[in-house]
């Protein structure tokens, strides 16, 4: 099925004295002619103002546990609804939704959706949350935000899964829309994120503290341990240390597993103890809640009370197999409370991933 291209609107940019226009949603700054698009691909000159190609147009729509975003503190064992674009605004070489991220063949665009459709299909499958994934939703921002507001009448929660790429004032507006995400810092240094990701380290880090700072969102961390790359015992320790000084020591942080992929296809693949050794470091450093990912590991996927040491929600895979959480999100062997967004008993969705097409679900 082919789904056209949009013209939808875009946001946040502004017109050059040359005729041409300039991209504010990210650090990028791409100014353009008309017909040109920016380096996501997917934000187009037409007709002398910004458009968004992407509107209402997804790569698939998926029904996931909450933990595979990852999320490990929001809703645990709830089942989320999880859609994508095309495109994206950076350009890591390491990229694992290449086919998807890096796609200008827009038939990659199979479902068209409204954000009403999404809305009742989410609430009809039950889902707790919407999550925006695959690619990064800063680039679909005008239709993730529309999304957001069709699922509020139904109690739905909105989740963005994203590497926090962006400007200030986008970002002040997208989160006021969010309740959860999920930042991927992808490491601790300007030449890796130069390098290796076509962007710069400094504008993650403003997301990350202006997340915890200024706004009531829930988010976690990824990095993905890169062998050779990001993986050294300095970059994790001091990636770490900065997390507790300036986010504090309550932000989950998961450690994932690189699998050769994209254009590093000759890098190995992490090795298990990799992700121990950076969990037990970021432990070290005041780190809460360190998890190990991408690799089968229930010690290191399980939550730990920080007080008593309490085994508070056990995980085997995406099955969850211990909860001793009070009703409050308190550990019921010592009543420290565990930071994060909780109900009285956990979902019981499991690691089931069911695909959806939407067309039952329209209007």
């Amino acid at each position: 099925m082919h789904v056209p291209e949009t013209s939808h609107p875009a946001r946040w940019w502004h017109g050059l004295p040359d005729g041409r226009i300039q991209c504010d949603l990210c650090p990028r700054d791409c100014r353009l002619h008309e017909g040109q698009r920016g380096l996501c691909f997917v934000r187009r000159m037409e007709n002398g103002r910004m458009v968004l190609t992407t509107y209402g147009r997804s790569s698939g729509f998926c029904v996931d546990p909450i933990e595979k975003k990852p999320l490990n503190h929001f809703y645990p064992g709830t089942s989320v609804f999880s859609f994508g674009t095309a495109g994206c605004n950076l350009a890591c070489k390491f990229c694992q939704n290449w086919d998807i991220s890096k796609s200008r063949e827009m038939d990659t665009l199979m479902d068209q959706a409204s954000p009403q459709t999404i809305a009742r299909a989410a609430h009809e499958l039950g889902c707790r949350s919407v999550a925006y994934t695959y690619n990064d939703p800063v680039i679909f921002m005008e239709y993730a935000i529309d999304v957001a507001k069709a699922c509020r009448p139904y109690g739905i929660k909105s989740v963005a899964v994203t590497a926090g790429y962006m400007c200030a004032e986008p970002r002040r507006e997208f989160y006021q829309y969010m309740d959860a995400a999920n930042v991927d810092l992808k490491g601790f240094t300007e030449d890796f994120y130069f390098k290796i990701c076509g962007g710069h380290l400094q504008p993650v880090l403003d997301t990350l503290v202006y997340l915890k700072h200024e706004t009531r969102v829930w988010f976690e961390i990824t990095t993905l341990l890169i062998p050779g790359h990001n993986d050294s015992d300095e970059e994790i320790d001091a990636m770490t240390q900065w997390g507790v000084a300036n986010l504090g020591p309550d932000v989950p942080w998961h450690f994932t597993a690189f699998h050769p992929d994209w254009k590093m296809m000759d890098v190995p693949p992490t090795p298990p103890a990799t992700l121990m050794r950076a969990r037990k470091i970021a432990m070290r450093n005041g780190v809460r809640y360190a998890y190990t990912g991408n690799v089968y590991n229930p010690a290191g996927q399980s939550t730990y009370c920080h007080q008593c040491g309490a085994k508070l929600i056990g995980r085997d895979g995406y099955d969850i197999t211990a909860w001793t959480l009070d009703a409050q999100g308190r550990c019921k062997q010592c009543g420290t409370a565990c930071a994060g967004v909780f109900e009285p008993k956990p979902g019981d969705w499991g690691a089931r991933r069911q695909p959806v097409r939407l067309k039952s679900y329209a209007a």
